[in-house]
């Protein structure tokens, strides 16, 4: 039986993204974190942070330098989420926000990994796609 336990992302500073991603979730870094290795728990699942020495910033979305992931983050509100990861570090690189208030926006960290913050409660997906909810 597989059971999904880490994911890793490479990256030159564990503990200052480790930092980032720690405010972005509201997260405690887990004890015994180092320069070589910091997390994050979720549960079962760690968001883990790897030292790598000759790290290379993805580029999104240029494809020479591909990103190789992404994190979705579910959230009621973009607005504040918005305002608050920004004034992290994160930059905001393209919105998908529809008139209806759903969708999404791409950002990225301090060293450059995409990661979305989302509004899809309460869409329906089908064949055809999303449906979305009417605004209140």
């Amino acid at each position: 039986m597989l059971r999904l336990t880490d994911f890793i992302i490479d990256c030159p500073d564990t503990m200052k993204l480790a930092a980032f991603y720690s405010e972005v979730t509201g997260r405690p870094i887990k004890e015994g974190s180092s320069e070589d290795w910091a997390g994050i728990q979720f549960g079962e699942i760690e968001l883990a942070f790897i030292r790598v020495d000759d790290y290379r910033a993805p580029q999104w979305p240029d494809s020479e330098h591909p990103k190789q992931f992404h994190l979705d983050f579910e959230v009621d509100e973009i607005e504040s989420e918005q305002r608050r990861i920004l004034d992290l570090g994160a930059t905001l690189r393209q919105d998908f926000i529809g008139p209806n208030g759903y969708g999404w926006q791409v950002y990225t960290d301090p060293i450059g990994h995409p990661f979305c913050l989302c509004r899809n409660k309460g869409v329906i997906w089908t064949d055809q796609g999303p449906m979305w909810p009417k605004r209140d």
